[in-house]
C-alpha cells in the first residue's frame, strides 16, 4: 500500500494531540491517583480510536488492508498484557508512588513508541532487501513461543532485570535517594540530579523496548506494510498505561495467558516460515490469509481468557473450602 507523506504526517500529528488532551486532562493540577472509573474511559476511549481508525483504512485500502490492521493491532495488545507483568514488577522495585505511575508510563510509553518507530523503518528496510529474514524471523517467533510455554511449566517467575542502558543512566547521572514529587531533575546545592523518576522512566521505555523483539516481527508476519505496522504498535501503546491500571490484580488471576500468547507466536513464526517458502516458489507452502489469521489470534486471546478466569474461580471455590 502506497501511502502518501501527508498521511503520515496526519496520523503522527493527529497520535500526539491525543497524547497532549489525554496529558492536560489527566495529568493537570495536583498529582493524584488514577481511578478504575478513569481508566474505564480511556481504555474505552482508545479502543474505540483503533477501530475507527481501522474502519478509516478500510473504506481507503479495502478489507485486506483493514484486517491487515486489526490482526496488527489485536496481536500488538495482546502482548501488550503479557508486558504489564513486568510493569507492575518495575514499580514495585522502584517503589513509584501510585499518585505518579500514570505520568511514568506516559513518558516510558513515548519514549517506547520512538525507538519502535526506528526499529519498524530498520525492519521494513531489511525485510524489503532481505527476504530470507523471514526464516529468521519465523524461526525467532518460533523459539521464544517455546521458551515462553517451558518457563511456564517450570514456575519461573517473571522478573526485572536492569538492562545496558538503565545502567548507563545510573552511573551517568547523580541521583536522589528520594523523590521529588513528580520531577525527573532537581538542582541540590548547585548541582544538578536527576530523581528516581527519571530512572523509573527509563526502565519502562527501554523494557518495553526489548519487548518489541518479539512483539515487531509478529506483526511483520501479518503485514509487511510499515504504515500499518507502525499504527498498530501506536495504538496499541497509547492505551497500555489506562489497560495496566483497569487491570490491576485481574493480571494475577490470568493463569493461560502466556499460553495463548505463545500460540500466536508460534502460529505467526510458521505464517512467516509458509510465507517465505510460498515467495521462493515452494508449491506445498500454503499462503495463511488475513482473515485466518484474525480469526485464530481473536479466538486464542478469547478461549485462554475465559479459560483463565474459570480456573481462577475454581481455585478460588477450593480455597475457600473447610479444610480436613
Amino acid at each position: 500500500m502506497v501511502v502518501p507523506m501527508w498521511a503520515w504526517i496526519a496520523v503522527i500529528a493527529g497520535l500526539l494531540v491525543v497524547i497532549a488532551v489525554d496529558l492536560w486532562i489527566v495529568d493537570r493540577g495536583e498529582a493524584k491517583e488514577f481511578t478504575m472509573r478513569q481508566a474505564g474511559f480511556w481504555v474505552t476511549f482508545y479502543v474505540a480510536l483503533a477501530v475507527a481508525f481501522g474502519i478509516v483504512m478500510w473504506i481507503w485500502g479495502g478489507g485486506q488492508v483493514a484486517g491487515e490492521f486489526f490482526a496488527g493491532y489485536i496481536t500488538e495488545y495482546s502482548l501488550s498484557v503479557d508486558n504489564l507483568f513486568i510493569f507492575f514488577i518495575i514499580m514495585s522495585r522502584f517503589a513509584v508512588p501510585r499518585e505518579y505511575q500514570h505520568k511514568v508510563l506516559l513518558v516510558g510509553i513515548l519514549m517506547a513508541l520512538v525507538m519502535r518507530g526506528i526499529f519498524i523503518a530498520l525492519g521494513a528496510t531489511a525485510l524489503e532487501r532481505f527476504s530470507w529474514l523471514f526464516y529468521v524471523f519465523g524461526a525467532f517467533l518460533v523459539y521464544t513461543a517455546i521458551n515462553i510455554v517451558r518457563g511456564h511449566l517450570k514456575g519461573d517467575d517473571e522478573e526485572f532485570k536492569e538492562n545496558a542502558l538503565l545502567r548507563w543512566v545510573r552511573r551517568a547521572f547523580p541521583t536522589t535517594p528520594t523523590y521529588v514529587g513528580s520531577k525527573v531533575t532537581v538542582k541540590i546545592d548547585g548541582r544538578r540530579m536527576v530523581t528516581p523518576m527519571l530512572i523509573v522512566m527509563v526502565a519502562i521505555g527501554s523494557t518495553d523496548l526489548l519487548f518489541a523483539l518479539d512483539s515487531i516481527p509478529a506483526i511483520f508476519g501479518l503485514t509487511q506494510d510499515p504504515f500499518i505496522v507502525f499504527t498498530a504498535n501506536a495504538f496499541a501503546l497509547m492505551g497500555l498505561r489506562q489497560l495496566y491500571f483497569l487491570l490491576g490484580g485481574l493480571l494475577e488471576r490470568l493463569v493461560y495467558i502466556s499460553y495463548g500468547l505463545a500460540f500466536i507466536l508460534a502460529f505467526i513464526g510458521v505464517k512467516l516460515v509458509f510465507h517465505a517458502l510460498h515467495e521462493s516458489g515452494v508449491a506445498w507452502a500454503p499462503e495463511i490469509s488475513i482473515t485466518v489469521s484474525l480469526a485464530v489470534i481473536a479466538a486464542t486471546m478469547v478461549i485462554t481468557t475465559v479459560a483463565s478466569l474459570l480456573k481462577s474461580r475454581s481455585d478460588k471455590k477450593k480455597a475457600e473450602l473447610p479444610q480436613g
